[in-house]
């Protein structure tokens, strides 16, 4: 297959390569593109064999369910069993925007796009190029990230293309996204709601809107016969190719105990590399060394982790130690995305 590459903004949106990118769509192929959070890679929900195509892409395990996109509000009816009022709330609230909502789903939504489940997860993404190829493709749009399973998600189409290249159909650059890590989930088919995947819309920001909501903090095995209702909740993600540690604790014992650990690695041949701040850059030694942004703006941090993490890929690392960040706020999906990363391998200095 070869893949057809375009390129556009959301302030200059190419009418002609989103009419052709919908009818590969309506015609159960595949295109990546972008949206605020990630880059998504987009088949027809309502076509079983496109989503088959799409686990087939990613290599990606059949049982992991698929987001459906939608660009109307309304459209919510046809693919849901039954909608209720908090779903509503939470659409006036965060919508179009970094949000999925799980709710059982309708006949019309096959088990191929839901991994299995009766339930469908919903998203409205707010990225102008997202919507348009949502509606030029029929309105409902299956789309996990647009990388190999496992892979960190990526935020510039480039990755997209080193993942996909030959795999789909058609690649839409759009420039680097907004966000920088995936929506955040919360299903509302059960008696009270449950975060599933922490984002950029927080345990704060749902309270807000909604009361108190619980947060899922299971971690699923690997081998567990347990369905995950969401992306993310059961498989590795994330994944460098290299080694990755998390080290948590006071800065000082930190910054030493990486410093170390980098330097036996490098007398044993290994490339290393560390994920830092802004604050603490200049105290560290290794072979690179990356920023993800300040703890003065954790979200800084979270648009720029899967680049960091695909950067030291295309850099060959093959020893990574990163800094451990604040698990409030955006900051809890910012360790949810690097826990996953790093395999749950974590040093704790605060003891």
């Amino acid at each position: 297959m070869i893949t057809k590459y375009v390129s556009m903004t959301e302030d200059n949106i190419d009418a002609k390569a989103i009419e052709d990118a919908g009818e590969i769509l309506k015609a159960g192929g595949l295109v990546a593109f972008p949206t605020e959070t990630v880059y998504g890679l987009g088949g027809d929900a309502l076509n079983p064999k496109s989503s088959m195509k799409i686990y087939a892409a990613k290599g990606r395990p059949s049982d992991n369910p698929l987001i459906v996109h939608i660009c109307r509000l309304e459209d919510t009816e046809r693919i849901a069993a039954s909608v209720p009022e908090s779903y509503y709330k939470l659409a006036k609230a965060f919508w179009p925007g970094p949000m999925t909502i799980i709710l059982n789903k309708s006949d019309i939504v096959p088990i191929e796009t839901t991994g299995g489940l009766g339930t469908v997860a919903i998203r409205f993404p707010s990225n102008r190029i997202a919507h348009a190829l949502i509606e030029a493709g029929g309105g409902f749009i299956a789309a996990p990230s647009a990388n190999r399973s496992g892979r960190p998600s990526p935020t510039l189409a480039k990755y997209c293309r080193e993942d996909l290249d030959g795999r789909v159909e058609m690649i839409i650059d759009g420039g680097q996204v907004a966000i920088g890590v995936e929506s955040s989930i919360i299903d509302l088919t059960e008696e009270r709601p449950v975060i599933l995947r922490p984002g950029y819309i927080t345990e704060e920001m749902f309270d807000n809107v909604l009361g108190n909501v619980d947060i899922d903090r299971t971690i699923i095995a690997p081998d567990s016969k347990i369905k995950p209702k969401a992306p993310g909740m059961k498989y590795r993600h994330y994944a460098p190719k290299g080694d990755l540690k998390i080290v948590a604790g006071p800065q000082g014992k930190v910054v030493d105990y990486i410093n170390k650990a980098v330097a036996e690695a490098s007398e044993k041949g290994e490339k290393t590399g560390i994920i830092c701040t802004d604050e603490t850059r200049a105290l560290y030694r290794a072979d690179s060394i990356k920023s993800a942004g300040t703890r003065t703006d954790e979200e800084s941090i979270a648009k720029e982790l899967f680049r960091v993490l695909r950067e030291f890929d295309d850099e060959q690392v093959t020893v990574m130690y990163s800094e451990s960040f604040d698990k409030s706020g955006i900051g809890m999906a910012v360790m949810n995305r690097l826990m996953k990363a790093a395999g749950q391998q974590v040093i704790d200095l605060s003891k």
